[in-house]
């Protein structure tokens, strides 16, 4: 007899449960366990278990599709509102009408026809894009499928006398000229950039294997008496204590002056062995007035610190040293440390580079490390961090110990002060004035010393406009030291290698060859493959390569990891304004003698902020600012009208070029079905997108 199951009258603890978690405003299913064991251990079980669990299941089945139904539109939700807080950020910067070409930094004196010549080219290519992308959607439909790298071309001679209507033929002819006159020279340009490419990234690895050669022997340079071990040794041991110049040159930076001269000021050092000269090219008399105050708080502390102020303010920084290694009483002085304006150097840093100097006569500079007291502040500043901690742990400290040379980093550094008389001194002919110094000492036998464990703090700029004036004067500088520099280099009596490692590394490889290759090989020639698909890039010249070189790049700095694609990206974005500079560097064109104080926000460490206040406190209690008031006011005027003339986010015309010239690209490649090609030139599309828009960085509107 067949037993009767009434299962569907009693509530049974069987089964499978549903555990829901509720998180508001989402749900989210976080455990679903299986049928219990006691199902399957008795016929009862088996039969029973089928239909009532499917019964079951087809009730949890349905709320487990409505809460993701419900998280799905939450996710939409707010996909939607970020893309509407996107737009009304775009609309804005439109309708704010600012573009670069509109700034009031730029030069007056430059020819405009020059400075709008590199836009114009850029445009071209835009526009030609465009009409392409139509003609070739055209050309889809219509049954010209072509797919790199395997060309259908035999579609051309199918029918050699009859076309089926005068925009196939129209398009046979356009497809036979790209064929026998386009697709030829633009892939022997491609096939010369990714030489470049190739020997830019075994230059870049080799590098790389240096530092990890230098931490697994654990190579570092080491005076031969530090000054602790002077100070802790007998008597009859010679205390090293030279006569050291500090030099703090700074321009209308009243942000940081404050901090600066604090830090400086409170350098362990005897005071009567240490000058301090805060060298003030301001134009701004309540900025001059501000310094002149900090300045002369010091002095009443005790401090061995002068202010200089120039009438004539030629040549800009380097002119700014230059008038003040002229004063009569730098003759009694050894070696002189040189700060930036926003450098804060640690108490024992004179204590850290001045032993190295100690019996090596051929020694001209000890270069310290930068580090950064707002590389979290956003985007931006992370991915220059990325940029910088490569440059300064492996370029710097390779160079510097295998070959006793690298480019002097303008601050953070001490010099001897009979090389840089025997190099010639400061020049005013470059805007990179300490790379010109460093390679005219190299010429003449000095070596240098790296010390990538004595960190000096400092800021990043933290606004894409700052950060592209800095970039600008960085890499349009080196091409006009090159011009100047290479019959010295050639007569020089230096050795072989030295010089080929001076022409071809340090100048033609590292400072012309890298942004050469990133813009033209990333910005024009890839796009233009896609328009001429005879002529191709393969996918590991757009991506594996790429990908392993940033991963290089990010390997001095683990924790920025996730930011490895976006950093691929944006240094690929800055290559139109790093080769800009490079063509007017080399070529003198007017806006290779620009040169923009890097903006700085004033920001400290928390210790500095502490052991600034205290100091603060000890100076109210004594010394009174004289007419405070009129300069609190006249301070806050001064703001008033800058921030009505400055506070805006600008729109970067070429970068947006660029970007609508990927784009357009991008969707030509889906025509080709190129998978990697099409990512590439769609999130490199966005990227030059977003930074045209200034939506990276500090945000003013």
């Amino acid at each position: 007899m067949t037993p009767s199951f009434d299962w569907w009258t009693k509530e049974s603890h069987q089964g499978t449960p549903v555990v829901v978690k509720m998180e508001n405003p989402n749900w989210s299913m976080v455990e679903l366990d299986s049928a219990s064991e006691d199902d399957f251990l008795s016929g009862q079980g088996s039969r029973c278990s089928d239909n009532k669990g499917r019964g079951k299941n087809a009730k949890q089945l349905t709320w487990v599709l409505l809460l993701k139904a419900h998280k799905a539109a939450g996710c939409l939700t707010s996909i939607a509102s970020a893309m509407f807080g996107l737009v009304a950020i775009i609309r804005r910067r439109v309708a704010s009408g600012r573009t670069d070409s509109e700034s009031e930094n730029e030069v007056g004196n430059e020819n405009q026809t020059i400075k709008s010549r590199f836009y114009s080219c850029i445009k071209v290519f835009l526009w030609l894009s465009v009409v392409l992308l139509g003609f070739e959607v055209v050309a889809y439909f219509k049954g010209w499928h072509f797919g790199a790298p395997h060309l259908q071309l035999q579609y051309l001679f199918s029918s050699p006398l009859v076309f089926r209507g005068i925009f196939d033929w129209v398009y046979s002819r356009w497809v036979l000229v790209r064929v026998e006159y386009l697709a030829p020279p633009l892939q022997f340009l491609a096939n010369v950039c990714i030489v470049l490419f190739l020997i830019q990234s075994v230059d870049r690895l080799v590098l790389c294997l240096g530092c990890f050669w230098i931490r697994f022997k654990r190579i570092k340079p080491v005076p031969k008496q530090a000054i602790r071990d002077i100070e802790s040794s007998e008597g009859n041991a010679e205390v090293f204590f030279p006569m050291v110049l500090v030099q703090i040159p700074m321009c209308n930076e009243k942000e940081v002056y404050q901090q600066s001269i604090a830090a400086v000021c409170m350098l362990d050092w005897p005071r009567s062995n240490m000058l301090i000269q805060v060298l003030d090219d301001s134009d701004d008399p309540t900025t001059q007035l501000l310094i002149k105050e900090e300045v002369h708080k010091w002095q009443q502390e005790g401090a061995h610190i002068v202010y200089r102020h120039r009438v004539i303010r030629d040549g800009y920084k380097a002119g700014n040293l230059k008038s003040a290694m002229n004063c009569s009483y730098v003759k009694d002085y050894e070696f002189v440390a040189i700060f930036d304006a926003d450098f804060q150097p640690t108490p024992d840093f004179l204590k850290k580079t001045i032993p190295h100097f100690k019996d090596n006569e051929e020694l001209a500079l000890v270069q310290a490390r930068w580090s950064f007291v707002n590389k979290d502040e956003n985007l931006l500043t992370r991915l220059q961090n990325i940029n910088l901690c490569f440059h300064f742990e492996v370029e710097q400290q390779v160079n510097g110990i295998f070959i006793n040379f690298f480019g002097f980093n303008g601050t953070a550094g001490v010099w001897r002060i009979k090389a840089l008389e025997d190099a010639g001194g400061w020049m005013e002919r470059t805007t990179v004035e300490d790379m010109d110094i460093a390679v005219r000492a190299h010429l003449h036998g000095w070596k240098f010393i790296f010390l990538n464990d004595v960190e000096c703090q400092c800021e990043l700029p933290e606004s894409y406009e700052a950060y592209r004036k800095q970039q600008h004067r960085w890499h349009s500088g080196p091409m006009q030291l090159f011009r100047l520099c290479l019959p010295d280099i050639i007569r020089s009596k230096i050795s072989v290698w030295k010089k080929a490692n001076l022409i071809f590394l340090f100048f033609l490889l590292r400072k012309l060859i890298l942004p050469f290759y990133s813009f033209t090989l990333f910005c024009i020639i890839l796009p233009m493959t896609m328009f001429v698909p005879e002529s191709e890039l393969p996918s590991w010249v757009v991506c594996y390569i790429p990908a392993t070189m940033s991963l290089l790049n990010i390997l001095p700095s683990p924790r920025s990891f996730p930011f490895i694609v976006p950093y691929l990206l944006f240094e690929n974005t800055m290559s139109v304004t790093k080769f800009n500079a490079m063509i007017s560097g080399l070529f003198q064109l007017g806006s290779a003698y620009e040169w923009v104080v890097t903006k700085k926000s004033g920001r400290s460490s928390e210790g500095d902020l502490i052991s600034l206040v205290e100091k603060e406190s000890k100076h109210q209690r004594g010394i009174s600012m004289p007419n405070l008031d009129e300069m609190e006011e006249e301070t806050r005027q001064q703001e008033e009208r800058v921030s009505q003339k400055k506070k805006h986010n600008r729109i970067y015309t070429k970068e947006l070029a660029l970007a609508f010239l990927l784009l357009t690209a991008a969707a030509r490649s889906l025509l080709s079905a190129q998978g990697i090609h099409f990512y590439f030139l769609l999130f490199q599309g966005i990227s030059f997108l977003l930074v045209g828009l200034d939506l990276i960085g500090e945000q003013v509107v």
